[in-house]
């Protein structure tokens, strides 16, 4: 038998990605996730006045400071006891909406789809086609990503002044009031993204997508209508199975979604799904621990939980500890996070039936971030009007400064990228502790304190490696996560490494 060891620099993520790959006799065996950043961000925080997470936090992040932003105000309501007013939490979801939409266009066409132009698939039959629709800079999908994720975010520059590193929501509220003016510039952009993600992405109406709860019904329509066929998620599906992503890259199949509260309901369901049951079940905070074992972090027995949590480095490079990131586990399971867990746990019957099917594979991973984008549209165009029906409602609420006290509070939201998490204790007046786990976390974590290897780690191995200098199909599983380490874990390590994407 042969064996060898991979040390593998994942381009086209967001920050800096590392794996460390044991093949033998051509299949994967063994497999280490490296984050290798530290950043610090919960250190940062200690000793900070508490509204100053409004200002911090959302740099965590380029790309889903608004997630951020709402998780770090969500915990400071929590410990004050504070009710936004209606109004607040549409503007706020209506910017996570639009956030989210912006990254799953982005992640799709420049970082996911453009692996299928590598040179190696010159021989397949739909290569043509793949690059004129998906090739960097020239591909007709490409440029129209490049667009329409540029337009969407004007969303989040209309309520919250800018973007990214947005600040505008507070404790009690949001500080920019809706307004007939920005209500028609909304409207626009999501009419724009609407047609675009019709004629461009799915090739139908969004209400008809929307509807289609079958399988069979679905593979039926690509066979029998051109313009679906041809469209990008066609073009995608029928590519992507005809290499066999729908057999791979399944993982840990526990998901859990963090959700997002709206006006008298759950605008996205949380909760968690188990494997062992097929079952979905509210999700319990409690369950949530962390663990340090194989991370350059500070040591401690076991798993604890955020709120007793700790971010302090210890860099050993001559240890068994290979990561910058911790190990998340959910009621001592591994768990994914993302659009497939955030759909199926929704209840969006054409995901849950392709997963019922065929497993959380690498193809619908990617399949439900398409689709997704089509259930934000729909709820962008309710928020707005919401909004429009209340444009004098109240924005801002604030706390009464006796009710600013110490404690304990978390903030859950769904994030682009899956559950995302802020867990603050306020001692003195100042953050005492600040922990976060961001989606990433969740799926890229290293081993835990029982050996448990992370969801990544877990999806490549047993992956076969036909070219040890092309990895292909690594990069097809890692990247339909959407990879954002950035956030996840600056101290980079020395090393010989094989750099792979185009």
């Amino acid at each position: 038998m042969v064996k060898k060891t991979l040390n593998i620099d994942l381009n086209r993520v967001e920050g800096d990605l590392e794996f460390e790959l044991d093949v033998e006799d051509g299949v994967v065996v063994d497999a280490r996730c490296i984050g290798v950043m530290y950043r610090g961000f919960e250190q940062i925080m200690i000793g900070r006045t508490p509204r100053d997470a409004a200002v911090i936090t959302p740099r965590v992040c380029g790309i889903c400071g608004t997630a951020h932003l709402y998780a770090a105000t969500l915990a400071l309501e929590q410990i004050w006891g504070v009710e936004p007013p209606p109004n607040a939490t549409t503007i706020r979801n209506l910017c996570l909406l639009t956030e989210s939409i912006q990254n799953d266009i982005r992640q799709s066409f420049l970082m996911f789809l453009v692996d299928f132009c590598h040179p190696a698939y010159r021989a397949h039959p739909l290569y043509n086609e793949i690059m004129a629709a998906f090739e960097p800079f020239k591909g007709r999908h490409h440029l129209g990503a490049l667009e329409q994720s540029s337009d969407a975010v004007g969303i989040v520059a209309l309520f919250g002044g800018q973007w990214p590193h947005s600040s505008y929501m507070l404790p009690g509220g949001v500080v920019g009031k809706p307004s007939i003016r920005k209500i028609i510039e909304t409207n626009s952009i999501i009419s724009k993204l609407t047609r675009w993600y019709e004629s461009a992405v799915i090739g139908d109406s969004l209400d008809n997508w929307l509807s289609q709860s079958q399988c069979d019904g679905f593979f039926n329509d690509l066979q029998r209508d051109s313009a679906k066929a041809n469209s990008a998620l066609g073009l995608f599906t029928r590519f992507s199975r005809s290499i066999g992503l729908h057999e791979i890259g399944f993982g840990t199949e526990n998901m859990l979604s963090f959700g997002a509260h709206g006006e008298g309901q759950d605008l996205i369901p949380s909760g968690v799904y188990d494997a062992d049951t097929c079952t979905i079940n509210t999700l319990d905070q409690s369950q949530i621990v962390e663990h340090v074992r194989y991370s350059y972090f500070r040591q401690y027995q076991g798993g604890r939980h955020p709120y007793q949590g700790e971010t302090i480095p210890d860099y050993q490079s001559e240890s068994d500890r290979y990561t910058w990131a911790k190990a998340p586990r959910y009621g001592g399971k591994v768990m994914q996070t993302g659009p497939m867990a955030e759909l199926i746990i929704g209840g969006d019957p054409l995901v849950t039936q392709f997963h019922r099917k065929e497993g959380p594979s690498t193809w619908l991973r990617q399949f439900s971030r398409l689709r997704r984008i089509g259930f934000s549209l729909h709820l962008m165009k309710h928020a707005v009007q919401a909004l429009s029906n209340n444009l004098d409602g109240e924005i801002f609420l604030p706390p009464k400064p006796q009710d600013e006290c110490d404690g304990k509070g978390m903030g859950l939201v769904q994030a682009a990228r899956g559950g995302l998490g802020h867990w603050v204790s306020i001692k003195d007046g100042v953050i005492d502790k600040y922990q976060i786990i961001t989606p990433t976390a969740w799926n890229a974590s290293p081993r835990d304190s029982d050996g448990q290897h992370g969801h990544w780690e877990q999806s490549v191995i047993g992956l076969p490696v036909e070219d040890l200098d092309n990895p292909l199909m690594l990069g097809h599983v890692i990247r339909s996560h959407d990879p954002c380490l950035v956030c996840t874990v600056h101290m980079l390590p020395t090393g010989k490494k094989l750099r792979y994407g185009i």
